[in-house]
C-alpha cells in the first residue's frame, strides 16, 4: 500500500485542475486586456491624427496671414506712390485717380512725417487719440519697429517719410493665430488619450511636454532617453509652424495601456501567491491534525502496552519459581525489555526528549547485537570508525536506536535478507557523521527525497512511516540531518545521519514535536 503515491496522484490532478482554471482566467483576461489596449491605441492614434490636422490648419492660417501682410505692404507702397504723385502734380483731392487711391486706404494706420520727423498727416487713427501728441509719438515708434519706412521724394530737395502699422483686420488675424498656436500647444500637453507627450523643435530643443515628471524633464539626458523610447513605440508627428520652423511631437502609450500590458502577469503572480499561501495553510493544518492523531495514537499504544508488560514481568517471576530453564527466561526477559523500550519510545512522542552525551559506537553496537539475533544469518554487519573507539554526541538513546533500526531494516529489505550492511562513524570537531551502507537494489534519483515522505513504501504491506519518523527524530529532536548520501541502482545505498556533538547552552538547538 503506497499512501504517498495516491497522495501524489491527487496533487497532480488538483494541480492540473488549478492550471486549467488559471489558464482560462488568464486567457479571458488577456482578451479583455487586448480589447481595451486596442481602444487605447486607437484613441492615441485619433489624437495624433487630430494634432496633425490642427498643425496643418495652423500652418495654413500662418500662410494666409503672411499673404495678408504682403497685400497690406503692397497697398501701403501704392498709397505712398500715389501720395508722391499727388505732391509732385499738386492735384485736387476730388479730381484725379491718385486721390481715389489715397482715399481707398480705410484700414491701415499711417503717419506721414517730413525729413526731420515732424508729423504732417495721419490716417486711420482714432480722431480723439491723434490729438494727443504723446500717443502719436508712441504710435510712430511702434510703426518704426513693425515695418520699414517708405520714403517719398517730391523733388531733389523735398521729400516725406511714410510709417505704417498693422491694420485692424491684420491685428485680429494675428490674435486668432496666436490663440490657435496656444491652443495647439495646450492640446499637445493635455491630450484626451492621457499619453506622455514631448514637443521639440527640429534640433531637439524641448518646447513643451505633458503627462511626464516635470522635475526629471529638466535633465536633457532624461529628455533624450524619453524621446528614444517614444520613437521606438510610435512614429513622430512632424509639425510645420513657420515661426518655429519644423517641430516634432513624440508620444508614448498611455499609463493605462502600459498597466494593461502587465496586468495578466500581475494577475498570474497574485493567483500563484494565493495558491502557494493556500497550499501552505492547508498543508500546515493537515500536518497539525496528523500530528495530533499520531501523538494520541502513540500514547494510547504505549498505555495499552503497559498493562500486558506488567503482567509479563510477573509471569517471569512465576517461571523463575517453577525452575524454568535460565536461558529461556533470559531470552524472554530480553524481549520484554525490548517491549519496554518500544513502549518508552511511543510514550516520548509529542514530548520534549532529554538529550545526553553518549558513546555513538556503543549505541550502534547494542543495536546491531539486538538485530543480529532477529534477522537473517546471511546479513553481514560491520562497524568502523575513523577517529578512535569512543565517539561522544548529544542524543536520546532510545530514539536514536529507533532511527538506526529503521534504516538498517530498510537496508536489509533492499538486499533481500542476504548481503552486507556497513556502518561507518566519522568523528569531527562539531558533528558526528553516521553512514549506513547496503549493497541492495538502490534508490532511483527521482525517489531519493520522497523516501522520507509519510506513506511512501515499496512493500506490499506497510504504512511507509519508518523513514518519516526517522527524519523527524533526527531533524526536529536532535537538530541534525538525515538524507540519502548516495545511491546507485543495483549497486546499493548510503544513508547519512548528522548529529551535534554538544548541546548549545545546555539544550538542543530546536525542540519541535516530530509528529
Amino acid at each position: 500500500m503506497n499512501i504517498y503515491s495516491k497522495k501524489q496522484r491527487w496533487k497532480f490532478v488538483l494541480a492540473v485542475f488549478a492550471a486549467i482554471i488559471v489558464f482560462v482566467s488568464l486567457w479571458y483576461t488577456n482578451i479583455l486586456v487586448g480589447q481595451i489596449a486596442i481602444e487605447e491605441k486607437n484613441k492615441a492614434k485619433s489624437w495624433a491624427e487630430a494634432i496633425q490636422r490642427k498643425a496643418e490648419l495652423v500652418s495654413y492660417t500662418q500662410d494666409f496671414f503672411e499673404k495678408i501682410k504682403e497685400e497690406e505692404t503692397k497697398k501701403v507702397n501704392i498709397w505712398a506712390l500715389a501720395t508722391q504723385e499727388a505732391g509732385k502734380q499738386g492735384l485736387d483731392d476730388d479730381a484725379t485717380l491718385v486721390v481715389e487711391i489715397l482715399k481707398s486706404n480705410k484700414t491701415i494706420p499711417v503717419i506721414l512725417t517730413d525729413d526731420v520727423g515732424r508729423i504732417i498727416r495721419t490716417a486711420n487713427i482714432d480722431s480723439e487719440q491723434k490729438k494727443d501728441s504723446l500717443y502719436l509719438r508712441q504710435k510712430l515708434r511702434n510703426m518704426k519697429a513693425t515695418n520699414p519706412p517708405i520714403k517719398i521724394n517730391y523733388s531733389a530737395e523735398k521729400g516725406h517719410i511714410i510709417y505704417y502699422g498693422e491694420s485692424i483686420v491684420f491685428s485680429e488675424l494675428r490674435d486668432v493665430l496666436k490663440d490657435q498656436i496656444e491652443s495647439f500647444n495646450d492640446d499637445i500637453i493635455s491630450n484626451s488619450a492621457s499619453a506622455p507627450v514631448v514637443y521639440t523643435d527640429s534640433v531637439g530643443k524641448l518646447l513643451a511636454f505633458g503627462n511626464l515628471d516635470s522635475t526629471k524633464m529638466k535633465s536633457p539626458e532624461y529628455v533624450k532617453e524619453v524621446v528614444s523610447e517614444m520613437i521606438a513605440t510610435n512614429e513622430a508627428i512632424e509639425v510645420n509652424l513657420r515661426d518655429q520652423k519644423h517641430g516634432y511631437i513624440y508620444y508614448n502609450d498611455s499609463p493605462l495601456l502600459v498597466k494593461l500590458k502587465y496586468y495578466p502577469f500581475i494577475q498570474l503572480s497574485v493567483i500563484g501567491l494565493f495558491l502557494i499561501f493556500a497550499y501552505y495553510l492547508f498543508s500546515t493544518a493537515r500536518k497539525s491534525e496528523q500530528n495530533q492523531v499520531w501523538v494520541g495514537m502513540a500514547k494510547e499504544t504505549a498505555h495499552q502496552l503497559g498493562t500486558p508488560l506488567s503482567s509479563l514481568l510477573a509471569w517471569i517471576e512465576v517461571l523463575k519459581i517453577k525452575n524454568v530453564d535460565d536461558q529461556t527466561i533470559s531470552e524472554i526477559s530480553r524481549d520484554i525489555g525490548r517491549l519496554e523500550t518500544v513502549t518508552e519510545r511511543f510514550s516520548k512522542i509529542g514530548a520534549k526528549p532529554k538529550l545526553d552525551q553518549n558513546d555513538i559506537n556503543e549505541v550502534i553496537r547494542n543495536t546491531i547485537n539486538y538485530l543480529k539475533t532477529r534477522l537473517s544469518k546471511k546479513v553481514n554487519f560491520s562497524q568502523t570508525t575513523s577517529n578512535g573507539d569512543v565517539v561522544m554526541a548529544s542524543v536520546n538513546v532510545p530514539l536514536l536506536e529507533w532511527v538506526l533500526e529503521n534504516i538498517i531494516k530498510n537496508g536489509v529489505d533492499a538486499i533481500g535478507g542476504e548481503g552486507d550492511i556497513k556502518i561507518h562513524i566519522i568523528d569531527q570537531s562539531q558533528f558526528v557523521y553516521i553512514d549506513i551502507t547496503d549493497n541492495g537494489k538502490g534508490i532511483p534519483k527521482g525517489r531519493r527525497k520522497t523516501v522520507f515522505q509519510p506513506g511512501f513504501t515499496t512493500k506490499q504491506r506497510g504504512w511507509g512511516l519508518g523513514l518519516s519518523l526517522t527524519k523527524r527524530i533526527i531533524e526536529n529532536y536532535h537538530s541534525g540531518k538525515v538524507f540519502v548520501k548516495s545511491s546507485e541502482v543495483d549497486q546499493g545505498t548510503t544513508f547519512r545521519i548528522v548529529l551535534n556533538k554538544t548541546m548549545q547552552n545546555g539544550r538542543n538547538i530546536h525542540s519541535y514535536s516530530f509528529l
